[in-house]
């Protein structure tokens, strides 16, 4: 997705949140908000896509701010918070007709674990507020059958995870995901480096998310979304034969949107005027959305 005129206060609201989370240096803060402002004013162009821009100037704040992970307590926070819903999930998925689909329902609630920016929570206990609400709305697009009909036949399939907290929720999709087709071989793909509160390797392991999938590999830099140019040849090579990619969150919309990797489905949560347009839907609505 090429970066839109709305990107861009929500990027520096962004900024300023992981400032603020860094120090209360007021010094340091605006020397910060100052080469973010002159950075982003330098890189931006309607025909460049969005995270590149964002990962470009998220590089230099945290540079400037000598931290490597700002975000590192609500990622923990996050996990711990999503951990508590567990039971309910599980309660959810054992009575509803399509288990499968519950699951993927669940893991896009999970997405609303986002902090900074409009539209998601603001801290991880918001969650237990809004689950049961973001929950009750269902889908409002739903491609799930069709994704579900590709997936009958698939051996390879490649999910492409986003938040912390959310990942907790992704390692239950994950598990019903085998339930439904056994024999499928499911990778999962991390960050590869610390990056606003997007899941590590370090994450997915902390939660035991290695016991439920085949393998999982990494981005492998430090980017918002994915760096194609980056990105691992063992994952490059898993892009061009998977049956189906399952892409979590609006950072790897924004990425892959602008590829040709096929088929791919996205499940989000439209927190945003400049993905809900993107994707044709109605912002702050679930999305099950598949792309063939």
């Amino acid at each position: 997705m090429k970066i839109q005129t709305e990107c861009v206060p929500c990027l520096l609201k962004r900024v300023l949140f992981e400032i603020e989370l860094s120090t209360d240096d007021k010094e340091l803060q605006n020397k910060t908000i100052k080469k973010a402002c002159t950075l982003l004013a330098e890189l931006y162009d309607p025909n460049i896509c969005s995270v590149d821009i964002a990962t470009k100037v998220h590089k230099l704040v945290y540079e400037t701010l000598g931290e490597k992970d700002p975000y590192k307590k609500l990622k923990i926070e996050s996990n711990k918070a999503a951990k508590k819903l567990i039971p309910r999930v599980e309660e959810l998925i054992n009575v509803c007709e399509d288990p499968l689909r519950m699951s993927m329902l669940c893991s896009i609630v999970g997405n609303m674990m986002d902090f900074g920016i409009e539209g998601a929570s603001n801290s991880p206990e918001k969650l237990f507020d809004i689950f049961e609400e973001i929950v009750s709305d269902d889908l409002g697009y739903d491609d799930y059958d069709r994704i579900k009909n590709i997936l009958k036949d698939a051996k390879n399939v490649l999910l492409f995870a986003d938040n912390c907290g959310e990942i907790v929720f992704d390692k239950i999709l994950c598990s019903e995901l085998k339930k439904f087709k056994p024999d499928i071989f499911l990778t999962v793909v991390v960050k590869g480096e610390s990056i606003l509160s997007d899941a590590t390797m370090d994450d997915a392991l902390e939660i035991g998310l290695d016991k439920e999938v085949d393998q999982i590999l990494t981005t492998g830099c430090f980017a918002v979304g994915i760096d194609f140019e980056k990105l691992p040849l063992d994952v490059k090579k898993l892009l061009d034969k998977v049956d189906i990619i399952l892409s979590k969150g609006m950072g790897n919309y924004e990425a892959f949107s602008d590829t040709t990797y096929r088929p791919i489905a996205y499940l989000l949560r439209t927190k945003c005027g400049a993905i809900a347009n993107s994707m044709g839907v109605t912002r702050n609505i679930n999305v099950i959305k598949l792309y063939h």
